[in-house]
C-alpha cells in the first residue's frame, strides 16, 4: 500500500483541499490510501471517509495536535488510527490520550527549523511509535535525512506524508508497506516494516499556501 499520511482538510483553517478532492487527486495519484490530520480538529473525518468510499481510497482517521511543555508550545505530535478528538496540551498528556484510545503516535518534521519539536525529543522516541522522516514540505530535504537517522536510531517506524495544503500536493510524499488493506499496514508501522518515499514540493505552491496561515 501507497499512503500518504500527512493532509490537511479545509477544516484545518489553512488549507485549501476539500475532501472530495484530496479523494479523487489520491486515486489520480496511485494512493492506496490518505491520513487526514487536520490541525487540532477531527471535523473532516466523516466527510473524508464518505469520498474516500467513492472513490475506492482508504482513510486513516488521524489529527495533528499542538503539543506544549514546561507551559510553552513545543511542537506538534500526529495521532493516527483514532476514533475520538485529543485537544492540544500537554505533550504527555496528549501522548498518553492517543494511546488511551489505541491509536498510533508519531512524531511529524521533528527537525524543521521553523515547525519542529522544540524540546529534547530523545524524552518522546519511546513514548511514540513512528517518525515522520520524510515531508513534502520541507523546503530542505537536510531535516527529512535528520529525522531518518532519528528513526533509525530509535528503531521507530518511518513514515512519510505530503502535509498537502493544496489538492496539487497530493501524494508528494507517502509511505510504502507491503501491506493489503489498513489492519494490515497499521501491523507494517507497529513491526517497522514500513519506508517513506516521494519528493519535495513546489516552493513557490508552499508559499501561496502558507498565505492562508500557519502549517
Amino acid at each position: 500500500m501507497k499512503v500518504d499520511m500527512h493532509i490537511h482538510t479545509v477544516y484545518s483553517g489553512d488549507s485549501t483541499c476539500k475532501p472530495s478532492g484530496i479523494a479523487q487527486a489520491a486515486k489520480n495519484r496511485g494512493l492506496d490510501g490518505i491520513a487526514v490530520t487536520d490541525h487540532n480538529t477531527t471535523k473532516g473525518w466523516k466527510e473524508m471517509l464518505a469520498e474516500g468510499k467513492k472513490k475506492g481510497v482508504a482513510v486513516i482517521l488521524g489529527e495533528e495536535i499542538a503539543v506544549e511543555h514546561e507551559g510553552r508550545v513545543v511542537g506538534e505530535v500526529l495521532g493516527y488510527f483514532m476514533n475520538e478528538e485529543v485537544e492540544r496540551g500537554d505533550v504527555y498528556e496528549v501522548l498518553d490520550a492517543i494511546a488511551d484510545q489505541g491509536a498510533l503516535a508519531a512524531i511529524p518534521h521533528p527537525f524543521c527549523f521553523y515547525r519542529g519539536m522544540k524540546m529534547n525529543i530523545e524524552e518522546l522516541a519511546d513514548r511514540v511509535r513512528a517518525v515522520e522522516v520524510f515531508n513534502s514540505a520541507m523546503y530542505f530535504d537536510y531535516y527529512n535525512r535528520k529525522a531518518l537517522n532519528f528513526a533509525r536510531k530509535h528503531g521507530l517506524a518511518e513514515i512519510g506524508g505530503s502535509d498537502a495544503h493544496a489538492e496539487k500536493e497530493v501524494g508528494n510524499g507517502y509511505t510504502y508497506a507491503d501491506a493489503e488493506g489498513l489492519k494490515e499496514f497499521r501491523k507494517a508501522i507497529e513491526k517497522d516494516k514500513t519506508r517513506a518515499e516521494g519528493k519535495l514540493s513546489n516552493h513557490v505552491l508552499r508559499f501561496f499556501s502558507k498565505l492562508l496561515g500557519s502549517d
